[in-house]
């Protein structure tokens, strides 16, 4: 996992620091949006408030990761896919939130239909939320 870390952050021109690869490391290990205060649980007092928020900031401007809206209405982050990049988010994709275990999975691979706008209106990002029972809680 170490090698995965360094690669990432590689990647998507990130310095390597421990809380860098903390961070990164809770994503790769849960595979789940999660919150801003999923993360602070898990380093359990190891980095602040300001400075989880600073590196998930980067990871954002990096195309690292994507922001997840889910009903609740909190922010969830969740790794980006490989075509996403500093230039542009391209994680036109559903997420799955769970009504039992309220997880936030995103489904990559789920075909999105073409949706039709009327003239004059652009979009400039669209988020599809499925609400339902995961096949873990199924």
């Amino acid at each position: 996992m170490e090698a995965q870390v360094k690669n990432l952050l590689k990647e998507h021109s990130l310095r390597l620091t421990q809380g860098r690869a903390d961070v990164i490391s809770i994503f790769l290990n849960r595979n789940i949006a999660i919150s801003h205060g999923d993360i602070e649980s898990d380093v359990d007092g190891k980095y602040d408030r300001v400075t989880i928020y600073r590196t998930l900031k980067s990871f954002l401007e990096k195309g690292l990761i994507h922001k997840v809206l889910d009903d609740s209405g909190a922010t969830r982050y969740a790794l980006c896919s490989d075509n996403c990049s500093e230039v542009s988010h391209q994680h036109n994709h559903i997420h799955f939130k769970c009504q039992v275990c309220n997880e936030t999975t995103c489904l990559d691979n789920v075909h999105i239909p073409d949706v039709a706008l009327p003239n004059g209106f652009k979009v400039s990002e669209s988020n599809y939320l499925i609400t339902g029972t995961c096949d873990k809680c199924n």
